[in-house]
């Protein structure tokens, strides 16, 4: 029997008992930054996202559901857009979806979902249980997860495109060693976005497949924005440098400015259900970039702690 869905009240009632902000407030003075969609003549996107992976498979609670309600709409209030999740993250969709139904406003939402099963009748189902499980008739971006059935699933997301309940295909993975694979299958199937792992303590995309998704004009969403938490550890108990303080405020800003300063990124996913953390994500959006010269420096300085 599913679980049942909480309405605006509940939610609202719920996020008040937690002390928790629905949005930013109004210190914002400028919209956050944004990438266009390679795709696209003009659609953009705003280069922080946010991941669901762990972190929005929860209980779905009242509590729970005004919890990650904060959540978007901090990331709507700051002018970001773009949701990613799956099917493989278990109750993620789900979730998603009752934050919706309890008020938060579809239209200006990004939603990015994937495909993660064999054959073409158990893909079409999946696709189609996805979206109603998210509370929306129209899916921004169907990737093929981690390569699995990928002739079978981008065929069926074209077809699907054309019936206008999918607008993006994609494909994604998050291991550096899949990533000679994950060229081999932009090049023949030619999607519109991938998703891949890059950061600071994982570079491996920097040395062709950045520049391969640049020149066929496709998206690049980046996972894996901290190595799993592994650059964190690196710098725990380190202050920033005071040369980083033209760019950033936190480590978490580091980390994210270095990824979205990448010319070929268009948005990269943090997942968070801390609405502290989100806060500081989505700073990461804002003011300056570091260019060319200050990415080697990063890079220097993380290969030498």
């Amino acid at each position: 029997m599913p679980e049942p869905r909480w309405n605006r009240r509940d939610v609202l009632a719920a996020g008040a008992a937690l002390g928790l902000a629905p949005v930013l407030g109004s210190a914002q003075q400028a919209s956050m930054t944004r990438r266009r969609i390679p795709a696209s003549d003009s659609e953009t996107l705003p280069i922080i996202g946010l991941g669901t992976y762990s972190v929005f498979d929860v209980e779905r609670t009242p509590d729970n559901i005004a919890n990650c309600r904060a959540i978007v709409e901090m990331l709507l209030d700051a002018g970001g857009s773009l949701i990613d999740t799956s099917p493989m993250y278990n109750r993620s969709e789900d979730v998603i979806g009752d934050v919706i139904g309890a008020g938060v406003s579809r239209g200006p939402l990004f939603l990015a979902t994937k495909v993660w099963t064999d054959g073409h009748d158990a893909g079409l189902e999946q696709m189609r249980e996805s979206a109603a499980r998210m509370q929306t008739g129209v899916i921004d971006l169907m990737q093929v997860h981690n390569l699995r059935d990928t002739e079978v699933h981008m065929a069926s997301i074209r077809e699907l495109q054309q019936d206008n309940v999918i607008r993006y295909s994609g494909l994604t993975h998050y291991r550096a060693d899949a990533l000679s694979n994950l060229e081999a299958e932009m090049k023949f199937f030619k999607p519109q976005f991938i998703q891949i792992n890059y950061s600071l303590g994982e570079r491996e995309a920097d040395r062709h497949l950045l520049d391969v998704a640049a020149d066929m004009g496709i998206g690049v969403i980046v996972n894996r924005p901290y190595q799993g938490g592994a650059l964190f550890r690196a710098v725990r108990g380190r202050a920033l440098p005071d040369w980083a303080a033209e760019f950033c405020e936190s480590w978490g800003q580091f980390f994210l400015k270095w990824i979205v300063s990448h010319p070929a990124v268009t948005c990269a996913i943090p997942a968070t259900s801390d609405p502290e953390h989100m806060r500081d994500n989505l700073q990461a959006g804002f003011g300056a970039l570091p260019g060319a010269r200050t990415r080697r420096r990063m890079v220097e300085y993380i290969e030498g702690l």
